[in-house]
């Protein structure tokens, strides 16, 4: 709820209790003590909602509420319940006169917290009517009760407390009225309240003295006003600013607080009259006493007007002295020290201060000449300025910006501190701000003056300077620094070269030139240009500069040498760095080709004149493009950079490692010791490339993958030169590849014939379609519950017109290579659906559900194979449901989007698609769940364990789960046991293939099997 709301429904809250408390007043006891209470509750409720600074005053108000409820609750009891007429004294009265000090307190505290103690002059002001409505008390309140005789001590006591509380309370409340400054709303508010709490007492005091007082009156509206006035201050907002300090200049009394004086001090006078017109002059000792106390308090108010004017008026003639020497001031210590020597001036004598002035770089752009003063606390200040001002809470801060202390130097940010007591910083802060405003005004002048000067002497320089980037130095016979333009900030970072030696400038190692640079240009040998020396910035970092050298010393405006100096530091290192990535790969930071070829005409031409060997390896990564094919480019990019220093480790320091190719790398090893060095150098490659590799793909999925490689040797004893060096390196390495890879091998000649033979392979195989070389064979897949003939699979053999019939094995990694494997996979799927189709309209074949074809990754990317497999369904007659396509693992993680959107293509127009040798590739239970895949193909090397290895059945077993739970088909290939099959049937593996029920065989020999299918595999 809003401060203006909760007021209103509170002061609405009053209304309607006052209303019940006058209107039924059979029940104006309790009407009463709501009242009284609520407002307390009220104050508590301010309390909580707005949190001030101290809380205690308000506490001790809520606390006099409370008290005063207690007290009027006490008397209608006394009076209504136990029928006691007039009981007084009672304990209604000492709850009456327990609100008049801790308002006092309460009062006192704000007066402590808004102006502090120190404050004389308001103190004065306060007491001097105080005294006045004192007197008035003492006469028409106490003066009846202590000479009626009638009353007992005690009787007399408390009906004298009444009027001393309220003048107490009087006076805390003329305390807090007189200490000047801001006057917040709550402040107001609760100055009204409290003056009704004593109008109220007062009339209360007159009305017992005539006997006329009764409860339910119109006085009892007096301190509902209290009750509601002290509630409202407490939830108004300001309240907060009752407990916060202000701090309040001394000024000349105004003249309405001298008209209240003046009021105030005519009261004695005015009662010594009226008694005298009366019944005689009864209180003459009183009115005496009082009398005499306010002539003391006004004449000290005087005293201390006429001592603050005699401050001010020293103030303001150290002023106008300062102000002559800040004016007759040359530079600005000379205005630094005027300055301070007024301070010292305007200071009270004996008063103990600090005065700090400093001086820093300011912001670029900052705004000069505008000076602003503040009072700042000590602690919140920079440690170092906390620890000269230490001892002060506070203290006086005046700062301005100003031009540099060189023509082009930075801005300077001035600051000047005066810490003292606050009573001397209230006193001081007039003549502080004036007198730092004609400090502001000397230095703007001086630095004004300063510039003009510089810039009349320095205009024979101009144009040496033209050019920013440059460093124009002059320099003199003795090699010291006599000039240095502004340009030597940002190249060196310091400004103060000038007395500086020109040697200082440049490192230790480059003396000599530099020496030999000004003896040429001194001897008269002419100018030197282009000059690279090694220079020293401020911060000691090494530049790389080109010097430039010219004598004009006969020149009257410069006599001197002028240098001229050029960073090139960036140059310079881009001329390096551009060297460097021409010789070196990018990514794994190895030497590259070009380098690597270098080295080795070096290393061979040193070989040959020192008579000793060079060994050349040639490693390439075994199936590396599987890794980015599956894993991405990325996880490829990290196993190469893995690779390369696994190799550099272990070639050691003094071999040369390259990468020479995507997956190639190269081994330069000079100064064999032994001929076994470059094979046990290879070996160790070997061994450490099979070591696993941690590697994360793009997902951020971690992968452990092997780095094998095959790796090539060849020494130059086996060579006649560099390129027949690098040859046989070539060929050794595609020699291990032969061998079965993850190998090496050393250069023999019988390789350069197998090589010779591949590349012979890979020319004819681009001829092998046209040239009607290409045979189909089929093995059968078996439904292993029943034994029938499920469907079969076309493998594909070459008939190569010398080497006789060829497995794939010895020619499909060959045409992957050379892209002849599109041909040929185009051809096994148009040959194989129409064998299939012409069996289908046999008796032996029409059983068969399906013909299986695999897909190499090469053909299945290459554009327009979905548009294939449609036209060759649609040439020969095939029903898509017959043909099942045999996939790749790593092919349905590559480019997943893609390859998923032709696998549902497919899937749509019926042809099925199997993943071949499932469990070989990388992450695919990963993928398993959403790839749009109907068969999963266990791979031979799963099956062959399965009845000795527990650990290889439990595998086996799990991906037939997994593949029965994701509804795929499983067909179990390598099956040459009986035990092999019994052991999938059972776990649930639907068909399989292999040697134990027939080989791949010829399309007669297959029909042929076809009529004898039911006994040859008949279950068991």
């Amino acid at each position: 709820m809003s401060a203006p709301r909760m007021q209103a429904c509170f002061g609405a809250w009053i209304a309607a209790l006052t209303v019940v408390f006058y209107s039924f007043p059979q029940y104006s006891m309790y009407s009463w003590a709501t009242i009284g209470l609520s407002a307390a509750a009220a104050v508590l409720v301010g309390v909580r909602v707005h949190r001030p600074a101290k809380r205690l005053p308000w506490y001790l108000l809520s606390a006099v509420l409370v008290s005063f409820t207690l007290g009027d609750t006490a008397y209608n009891v006394l009076t209504d319940f136990m029928h006691i007429a007039n009981p007084f004294p009672s304990l209604a009265d000492l709850f009456y006169l327990l609100v008049y000090p801790m308002l006092a307190g309460a009062l006192l505290i704000f007066i402590r917290s808004r102006s502090g103690a120190g404050n004389r002059a308001a103190l004065l002001d306060a007491l001097v009517p105080t005294a006045g409505l004192g007197l008035l008390s003492w006469v028409f309140l106490i003066s009846p009760y202590v000479r009626d005789t009638d009353l007992g001590f005690v009787e007399k006591a408390v009906s004298s407390g009444y009027p001393l509380g309220d003048v107490l309370a009087l006076a805390m409340l003329a305390r807090l009225l007189t200490a000047g400054g801001r006057k917040p709303v709550a402040l107001h508010v609760l100055v009204a309240g409290v003056g009704s709490l004593l109008i109220t007492d007062v009339l209360y005091g007159l009305r017992q003295l005539d006997g006329t007082w009764q409860v339910g009156g119109p006085v009892d509206a007096g301190w509902v006003l209290f009750y509601t006035a002290t509630a409202l201050s407490a939830l108004h907002p300001s309240m907060r600013q009752l407990t916060t300090s202000e701090q309040i200049a001394q000024s000349l009394t105004g003249g309405r607080r001298l008209a209240l004086m003046s009021v105030a001090a005519l009261i004695a006078p005015a009662v010594l009259l009226i008694e005298d017109l009366n019944q005689g002059v009864t209180d003459a000792p009183m009115i005496a006493s009082a009398s005499g106390i306010m002539f003391l308090l006004v004449m000290a108010r005087v005293a201390g007007l006429m001592q603050l004017q005699r401050d001010t008026a020293a103030r303001e003639r150290t002023l106008r002295i300062t102000g002559a020497d800040l004016v007759a001031a040359s530079s600005v210590d000379q205005a630094g020290a005027a300055l301070t020597q007024a301070v010292t001036s305007i200071v009270p004598t004996g008063e103990d201060h600090r005065w700090v002035m400093r001086g820093s770089d300011a912001e670029p752009g900052a705004v000069t000449g505008l000076m602003s003063t503040s009072r700042v606390r000590v602690a919140g200040l920079p440690a170092d300025l906390t620890a000269e001002l230490d001892g002060f809470e506070w203290a006086l801060c005046a700062e301005a910006v100003s031009a540099g202390r060189t023509r082009n130097g930075p801005l300077r940010h001035n600051q000047v501190f005066l810490a003292a007591s606050e009573e001397v910083l209230t006193a001081l802060e007039p003549s502080f701000e004036a007198l730092m405003a004609q400090a502001t005004m000397a230095v703007e002048r001086i630095t004004l003056t300063d510039e003009v000067n510089r810039r009349s002497s320095e205009d024979y320089f101009r144009a040496l300077i033209q050019s920013a980037s440059d460093v124009i130095l002059i320099v003199g016979d003795d090699e010291t620094i006599r000039y240095a333009s502004p340009s030597a900030l940002p190249v060196f970072g310091r400004t103060d070269l000038v007395g500086m030696p020109l040697s200082r400038l440049i490192a230790g190692t480059d003396h000599a030139e530099l020496r030999d640079l000004l003896d040429q240009v001194r001897s008269g040998r002419g100018p030197r240009d282009g000059v690279d020396l090694t220079a020293v910035s401020g911060d000691d970092l090494l530049l790389q500069v080109e010097c430039t050298c010219r004598d004009l010393r006969d020149e009257p405006a410069v006599n001197g040498l002028v240098v001229t100096i050029r960073d090139v530091t960036e140059r310079r290192r881009l001329e390096n760095d551009l060297a460097h990535q021409a010789y070196h790969d990018a990514l794994t930071g190895l030497a590259n080709r070009a380098f690597f070829q270098n080295r080795l005409e070096s290393a061979a031409t040193f070989a040959v004149d020192g008579r000793h060997e060079v060994g050349v390896l040639f490693v390439d990564l075994d199936d590396f493009k599987e890794v980015n094919d599956t894993l991405g480019h990325a996880a490829g990019d990290q196993l190469l950079t893995t690779v390369g220093r696994r190799i550099t480790d272990l070639a050691g320091p003094l071999a040369t490692v390259a990468r020479t190719g995507g997956d190639e790398f190269a081994v330069l090893i000079d100064l064999i010791a032994d001929t076994g060095e470059v094979e046990r150098v290879a070996d160790r490659i070997v061994a450490a490339l099979a070591e696993p590799i941690e590697v994360v793909d793009a997902t951020g999925a971690t992968h452990q993958i092997h780095g094998a490689a095959s790796v090539g040797v060849a020494t130059s004893t086996e060579a006649a030169g560099i390129s027949e060096l690098l040859r046989r390196a070539d060929v050794a390495m595609y020699g291990a590849k032969t061998e079965g890879k993850n190998t090496w091998q050393r250069y023999q000649d019988e390789m350069h014939e197998a090589m010779l033979r591949r590349l012979e392979m890979r020319s004819a195989l681009n001829e092998a379609v046209a040239g009607g070389q290409m045979r189909l064979r089929f093995q059968p897949i078996i439904d292993l519950p029943t034994g029938d003939v499920a469907g079969l699979e076309a493998l594909v053999r070459w008939q190569h017109p010398v080497r006789g019939l060829l497995g794939p094995n010895e020619f499909i990694e060959l045409s992957e290579e050379n892209g002849s494997v599109v041909a040929i996979g185009g051809w096994v799927l148009r040959e194989a659906l129409t064998t299939f189709a012409h069996w289908r309209t046999t008796e032996a074949g029409r059983p068969m559900r399906y013909v299986s074809v695999n897909v190499s990754a090469r053909q299945f990317r290459t554009p327009g194979f979905v548009d294939e497999v449609r036209e060759v369904l649609s040439e020969t007659g095939a029903d898509p449901r017959w043909l099942l396509l045999e996939v790749t693992e790593s092919l349905v993680l590559h480019d997943a989007d893609q390859v998923w959107a032709d696998l549902r293509e497919l899937r749509a127009m019926g042809v099925r698609i199997a993943i071949d040798d499932f469990g070989t590739g990388y992450s695919s239970l990963s993928y398993l769940s959403n790839m749009p895949v109907d068969v999963l193909k266990i791979d031979k090397s799963f099956i062959d364990d399965i009845l000795h290895n527990p650990q290889q059945m439990a595998l086996v077993e799990t991906i037939v789960s997994l593949a029965r739970t994701l509804e795929l088909a499983v067909v179990a290939e390598g099956i040459e046991l009986d035990g092999h099959r019994t052991a999938l049937a059972e776990m649930g593996c639907s068909y399989g293939q292999g040697y134990l029920f027939s080989k791949p065989v010829t399309s007669d020999e297959f029909l042929e099997y076809l009529r004898t299918q039911s006994s040859a595999v008949s279950p068991h």
